[in-house]
């Protein structure tokens, strides 16, 4: 399920008799788009949704306190929890190979916000575990980068023998890897 926030755009008529209008966005949007860079922020929720890891990459951000984080993760936890039984499509059946119906995928549930300053993309993976990844509104491949962060997470924290799931990750194999990836991308914009 795919949500979009409100963009701001200012309609013009053209063209006489046939009245159509025509949407564009303002210049000022414009440049707030392209004044921010790449991947902002990534932020990780257990199953329970709680925060267990969170991370800002962008200079010049808003900085959240960390009872801001708190209630971020517990209200997209929330959320997404509803938008799973929102789905207005019924689950397909799938058939395997060998004839026999295999079970439907899961209903998905928030996957996309996207507003007028950023965009939110969530990877919830099968354990429960939720990775929101903030981006601004013109990065491209976030699905690419998404993936290299859950592979990044799957190598280096889950693989820890320190590390116990659905804890607060504390790995700073993990930051070290994250942070170079991260600059790598938002560098090669």
């Amino acid at each position: 399920m795919r949500v979009f926030g409100e963009i701001r755009h200012e309609q013009v008529k053209i063209g006489g008799e046939s009245g159509k209008a025509y949407s564009f966005l303002r210049s000022t949007d414009l440049f707030l788009a392209a004044a921010i860079m790449g991947i902002l922020a990534l932020i990780v929720i257990n199953k329970a949704g709680g925060l267990i890891y969170n991370r800002t990459f962008g200079d010049g951000l808003n900085q959240l306190g960390t009872n801001d984080y708190l209630v971020l993760a517990g209200t997209f936890h929330g959320v997404h929890a509803i938008t799973t039984r929102l789905s207005p499509v019924k689950p397909q059946q799938q058939v395997g190979a060998d004839g026999i119906p295999g079970r439907p995928d899961p209903p998905s549930g928030l996957e996309v916000l996207e507003t007028e300053n950023f965009r939110l993309q969530c990877f919830n993976t099968l354990t429960g575990t939720k990775f929101l990844l903030f981006t601004d509104t013109l990065q491209t491949n976030v699905d690419i980068a998404m993936r290299k962060v859950y592979d990044l997470y799957a190598d280096y924290v889950t693989k820890n023998p320190f590390y116990q799931l659905e804890n607060p990750i504390r790995c700073d194999t993990f930051d070290r890897k994250l942070n170079s990836y991260i600059r790598e991308t938002n560098n090669a914009r």
